[in-house]
């Protein structure tokens, strides 16, 4: 690939920065979430990421095991690794593992180091002497040059503080929307106190959150906070794009919006994250617990399909295993989540003539 290709004018991203802790890494206020594009070919995943380039985002997040992302950023961006910041993750259980996936990983994203080196949700954090060589083998692999930092992802709070009180790790990844509560908002007021880099993931909270103006206005008063959005189209680009644009917080009509937005969402609901999967019971759990939601805040005919008929009637063969319960990092009853949903799903069906 010529470095041709590369000759681009970045005028939509450039204009607010943040700096990562202590990494020193400063980089647009826009970073770009790569899990959705591996539900993209080949070709259009590349077109969205060159794109997201060419508008000036130059932090991409991806993980091992998010299937080919990884390869997909390696083919679109190689050849501008000079000018970008790569994060990926891995699911090691022990040194050894974290060796091997970082290899791979090296080998998909065509570059020979990466910048931030991420545990991906561990339940505990890896740490010096532990037992699990994983830490160990990160401090390996940044004295080798080929990873520059130690971060860290998850989804369970008191694991997340752990972290960032440990000093072991310069980044943490964690959820937080316009809708986070104190606990979330304390997380990054630490990050800023430790010098931690804070990586905010899900800032459209799994999809609940319709509002990109809102969202990125928020983000916007967020100092210290970059935001990794998941993007998937070309189309969910541009709309980035235009509300990256204004560069300042809320209007009274955004504010209206998420105050609206927190009324409705905060509490007992389902975040999205996938870690209660597999269901023994072939539920899609994390869509078919918040459907309701879903059809209140998108377009209502996606989720009224035969398709998701049939996926909620799944709900029947619960076998209330607990399952879902113990790996929930949000200690949501799952299981009581979907019955409720597939009740006001069918009453909702039975309103609209569609029963």
């Amino acid at each position: 690939m010529s470095m041709k290709f590369f000759c681009v004018v970045k005028d939509t991203f450039d204009k607010m920065t943040v700096k990562l802790g202590r990494t020193g890494l400063v980089v647009n206020k826009t970073g770009f979430g790569a899990l959705p594009v591996q539900r993209r070919t080949v070709d259009e995943a590349v077109r969205i990421l060159r794109g997201a380039f060419d508008a000036g985002i130059n932090y991409f997040d991806t993980a091992r095991m998010y299937t080919d992302s990884e390869e997909k950023i390696g083919l679109a961006l190689g050849a501008a690794r000079g000018q970008i910041v790569i994060a990926t993750k891995n699911t090691a259980a022990n040194g050894d593992e974290l060796r091997a996936q970082l290899e791979t990983s090296l080998g998909f994203l065509k570059t020979d180091y990466i910048d931030v080196y991420q545990f991906h949700n561990h339940e505990r954090y890896p740490r010096p002497d532990d037992g699990t060589g994983l830490y160990e083998a990160m401090l390996e692999a940044k004295r080798a040059g080929k990873i520059r930092f130690i971060g860290m992802t998850n989804h369970r709070i008191g694991v997340a503080f752990d972290a960032v009180r440990s000093g072991l790790y310069d980044t943490m990844q964690f959820p937080f929307s316009y809708i986070s509560g104190e606990k979330e908002h304390e997380l990054v007021r630490l990050c800023a106190e430790t010098d931690t880099g804070f990586i905010a993931m899900k800032a459209l909270c799994g999809g609940l959150l319709t509002n990109i103006d809102a969202a990125s206005a928020f983000m916007n008063t967020q100092a210290g906070v970059l935001p990794i959005w998941g993007i998937q189209t070309v189309g969910e680009l541009e709309k980035l794009k235009a509300a990256a644009k204004n560069g300042k917080g809320p209007d009274a009509a955004q504010s209206a919006r998420i105050e609206r937005d927190r009324d409705e969402l905060q509490g007992n609901f389902c975040r999205s994250c996938g870690y209660c999967l597999p269901c023994p019971a072939g539920i899609p759990i994390f869509n078919c617990a918040r459907i309701m939601l879903l059809l209140r805040r998108s377009p209502p005919e996606q989720w009224l399909t035969e398709y998701w008929r049939h996926e909620m009637e799944k709900i029947k063969d619960c076998i209330d295993c607990g399952h879902c319960r113990d790996h929930c990092p949000y200690g949501i009853d799952a299981a009581a989540l979907l019955k409720k949903n597939y009740a006001e799903y069918k009453t909702f069906l039975r309103e609209e003539g569609r029963g």
